[in-house]
């Protein structure tokens, strides 16, 4: 039995020697702090520790992983919102800026823009374009249909387009065809 036991906490072990990092960036752009970015990994690391006996052998490990990362930020987000009035949308990027070197303002921008998305919304760009993910993987992650998945997108960058006034190929999206004069 403690054999066993070994085996699966070095095969955990592996999986957060792997993960740990892609987990800490996704946080990061969920919540825009550092510190919290990490106490988010750290509960997310735990839960996934709790279930692993369960988990460990399907091929769902980091859809599960990150679904635990997305649900618990929604709840801290909830239970913040309710008692918390951030002064900043983004306190702090420390950084995350060296990454954008190139159209560094309008990434700023971006990023500032993200983060003050609605949570389903920033976790589906956050998914879509920095993991670069099919929609029907941030579906399974999120617990969500492929359509609700297409339609926060479109909503979230509709929204950015706006508020940026920058051209949708800016954001990673289609222009819209133009009409033949």
């Amino acid at each position: 039995m403690s054999e066993v036991k070994s085996s699966q906490d070095e095969e955990f072990r592996e999986y957060v020697a792997a993960r740990s990092a892609a987990l800490h960036r996704a946080a990061y752009l969920l919540t825009g702090n550092w510190a919290t970015a990490e106490d988010l990994v750290q509960t997310t690391l735990t839960k996934t520790y709790l279930a692993w006996s369960r988990i460990r052998t399907t091929d769902s490990v980091d859809a599960y992983a990150r679904r635990i990362l997305y649900n618990t930020n929604a709840s801290w987000w909830r239970k913040r919102s309710n008692r918390e009035k951030p002064t900043e949308v983004f306190e702090d990027r420390a950084d995350l800026s060296r990454d954008f070197t190139e159209h560094g303002a309008v990434r700023d921008a971006m990023w500032r823009h993200i983060a003050a998305l609605p949570k389903r919304q920033r976790a589906v760009l956050v998914l879509r374009y920095y993991e670069n993910r099919s929609d029907a993987q941030i579906a399974e992650i999120l617990g969500i249909s492929i359509g609700t998945v297409k339609s926060q997108a479109s909503r979230a960058l509709a929204g950015m387009r706006k508020r940026l006034g920058t051209p949708a190929a800016a954001l990673g999206v289609a222009m819209e065809p133009r009409e033949a004069a």
